[in-house]
């Protein structure tokens, strides 16, 4: 069983992490104030002390500790760090990403070094605070507590000293509606939205005070993200996920890189594992070999049917004027128009390119020649779709978050039925579903009120999606799809899956012709590129036409709600 001290965005997430899984694990705040629907997951409301974590670790076989909880709840991590250790129980901490530091920023060790020539002080560092700041009012200093807007921290600010006038709520976490000559900060990281925070004191000329954050105590393992924290349960507590998550030829063509760089500076040390920040921002580590002039890392595809599962991506570096990325022994080569780089162009794609360049960005220098190079990739190919889209010679370097995250056609919707009952729980009044993180991110700008929960991924079950919804509700649905998809829905594929359905040039003639437009595609390979065959004024009335084929086979899926159906092209732009 696994226990999740949470209560914050990082706890949040580590139990939609967990809850991916099936299996009950247990989610523990202080209060419980935090807003949170579980469906797996079982919550323990209230500060549990040292021996009270203890029995209840022993008590509930506890095999595993998460520890999300906030970065500065200095008490906590101690008593989780104790227990732990005591009980002999691994815990993995689920740390958030932080900027570098900012050197025009003041930056403070403990509440200590507060300077005292400060006239007025706006201090955002929680109500706990109040009573170590109070001291400083002797000196003449006008503090202001920025706080929750909650009956609990009211209740405690007054406790400790605080009166009305000196009180300020939060709204929207970053506008400062205070007159003050500093503010004090902690530094509190992205998700705490550290940077908007900085940002709004800069624009006031408020002198900057941050209180750096602690440093994490030994444990298992530190991650700061869920791709992070889902691989780290996997292999502490191998029997949690019915099917483990693998790494995409991106990432592991980004540590082969990594590893190649450090291996061409001479570091003294050549590590095992590199660090590998992933698109989303958090940074995973990944195991990596060396060989004469190169480096390289095994494919790991996890419980996912890969035929790329266990090759070896190899990469070598050499100095340049800038970034280039070429392709090596078996590394396929683009033929056709319709990928993000021309014919001639090897098969790397977008992200894992902008992938490359972070990361050895982040090693301080992305002025190199990468080359990337797969030793078996030309045999492997042959068992692909390479050939039939016009990749010759060799796989493709693919992978848009850098994670596999593995699903038999069972557990997939089986994982689609608990979001949509989440989603109903949460109480929204919408549900949007989309095929992945792409599409999500561009829908999600339209429903901005929504929460988290309402955004539901249906991967190709666009049709038994839309039943499970039905059958649990009457909900509103907007359904986001982007046009490889949608021509195959338009045509009743409600499953979009490419072992069950391809695009039909005759029915995408037939969608173009009701459009009145004319147009030979008789060369395309992919739908997506007819965004550019078509002359734009014509677009709108192409997307309208797919529209009304895809509702014509989706709403009587829908018998008591509205369907509302977003194409969305590549460049994020929504056509309803």
């Amino acid at each position: 069983m696994i226990l999740v001290f949470g209560g914050t965005t990082e706890g949040r997430k580590a139990a939609e992490v967990l809850e991916e899984a099936g299996s009950p694990y247990f989610y523990s705040t202080k209060t419980g104030e935090q807003d949170l629907t579980l469906q797996h997951g079982r919550r323990i409301d209230g500060a549990l002390d040292a021996e009270a974590m203890q029995a209840f670790c022993r008590a509930r076989d506890i095999r595993l500790i998460v520890d999300a909880a906030h970065p500065f709840a200095d008490r906590l991590h101690q008593t989780i760090f104790n227990v732990a250790a005591e009980c002999r129980i691994p815990v993995v901490r689920y740390e958030r990403i932080y900027p570098e530091r900012d050197p025009s920023l003041e930056w403070l060790d403990d509440y200590s070094q507060i300077p005292r020539d400060i006239p007025s002080l706006l201090a955002t560092t929680g109500v706990q605070s109040i009573a170590r700041l109070k001291p400083l009012e002797a000196t003449g200093m006008k503090i202001y507590y920025r706080i929750l807007p909650r009956e609990s921290s009211v209740a405690l600010a007054r406790q400790q000293g605080a009166s009305d006038d000196q009180l300020c709520y939060y709204h929207d976490g970053t506008t400062i509606d205070i007159e003050a000559d500093a503010i004090l900060l902690k530094e509190s990281g992205l998700s705490g939205g550290f940077p908007e925070k900085v940002a709004a004191a800069k624009a006031r000329g408020m002198r900057i005070l941050v209180l750096k954050r602690p440093e994490p105590l030994p444990c298992h393992s530190i991650v700061n993200g869920p791709y992070g924290l889902r691989r780290a349960v996997e292999h502490l507590l191998p029997d949690f996920y019915p099917l483990h998550s693998g790494l995409t030829t991106g990432t592991c063509a980004t540590a082969a890189t990594i590893a190649a760089t450090l291996q061409h500076r001479q570091s003294a040390s050549l590590p095992k594992e590199v660090p590998v920040i992933l698109p989303n921002g958090e940074t995973i580590h990944v195991p990596v070999t060396y060989g004469p002039g190169y480096a390289a890392c095994r494919k790991e595809s996890g419980d996912d049917p890969d035929v790329t599962n266990g090759i070896e991506i190899r990469a070598t570096v050499s100095p340049a004027d800038h970034l280039e990325i070429l392709g090596g022994e078996g590394v396929g080569t683009i033929t056709l128009l319709g990928f993000d780089y021309p014919p001639g162009s090897p098969a790397i794609n977008k992200a894992p390119r902008e992938m490359i360049r972070q990361n050895l960005q982040a090693l301080g220098n992305a002025s190199f020649q990468v080359t990337i190079s797969v030793p078996d990739g030309a045999e492997i190919a042959r068992r692909t779709f390479n050939p039939r889209l016009g990749i010759e010679g060799g796989i493709s370097i693919i992978g848009v978050s850098g994670i596999v995250k593995p699903f038999s056609e069972e557990a997939f919707i089986d994982s689609i039925r608990k979001c949509v009952t989440i989603a109903i729980a949460s109480g929204t009044d919408r549900i949007v579903i989309n095929s992945g993180g792409k599409s999500e991110r561009f829908v999600k700008a339209l429903y901005p009120d929504l929460p988290q929960q309402a955004f539901v991924e249906y991967g190709n079950y666009i049709g038994e999606t839309l039943k499970i919804i039905a059958r649990q509700s009457t909900i509103d649905v907007t359904l986001g799809v982007m046009l490889g998809k949608a021509v195959k829905l338009a045509a009743g594929h409600l499953d979009t899956h490419s072992r069950r359905a391809t695009m039909d040039k005759t029915f995408v003639a037939q969608l173009l012709a009701e459009s009145g437009i004319t147009l030979d595609i008789s060369s395309i390979t992919l739908a997506k590129e007819l965004w550019q065959l078509i002359p734009s004024p014509q677009l709108p009335v192409f997307a309208k036409t797919i529209i009304r084929h895809c509702q014509t086979h989706c709403a009587p899926l829908l018998p008591n709600a509205r369907l509302t159906i977003l194409l969305i092209d590549d460049d994020g732009n929504i056509y309803a």
